[in-house]
């Protein structure tokens, strides 16, 4: 495993051959499996689980709740949430739980709302508000997001 001098990683679950690059804060209860590549300027916060296999690009924050299966794509500057009601310095009992299933990719600049789930391999274009779960094998686009098609 690598871990970038200039980032901060906290945790101890960081799977054999991950990396994590410079300006990164990954908190203590984070898991993050094998051969994942954590590139520049991201967040991983306490309870968030990435698969094995993961690249989570430039500028993506993942909040308490987030799931990511194996082989998931995440672009550049992907927005995750897990609060629908924010208030400051009020929280809930719990977060949300998002996942994103095994082999799923999300497109650069993408908001995905909390407590949805992306499916199986499913594609989800840039800068689509993903306000809704995505059947496996989808491919979504726009505001709001519509299915586009299906992928053999």
């Amino acid at each position: 495993m690598f871990i970038h001098p200039l980032s901060d990683c906290q945790s101890v679950s960081i799977g054999p051959g991950s990396r994590i690059w410079q300006f990164c804060v990954i908190l203590p209860g984070a898991r993050i499996g094998a051969g994942c590549n954590v590139n520049a300027h991201c967040f991983v916060e306490n309870d968030v689980v990435i698969g094995d296999n993961v690249t989570v690009k430039s500028g993506v924050y993942l909040w308490d709740g987030v799931r990511l299966e194996d082989n998931v794509f995440v672009g550049p500057n992907v927005t995750f949430t897990n609060d629908m009601f924010p208030r400051s310095k009020a929280y809930p009992e719990k977060f949300a739980r998002t996942i994103v299933r095994r082999g799923a990719s999300i497109g650069a600049g993408a908001t995905i709302l909390p407590g949805v789930e992306i499916g199986e391999e499913a594609m989800v274009g840039a800068g689509t508000v993903v306000s809704s779960n995505v059947p496996p094998r989808a491919v979504v686009v726009g505001n709001p997001m519509r299915i586009l098609r299906y992928l053999d």
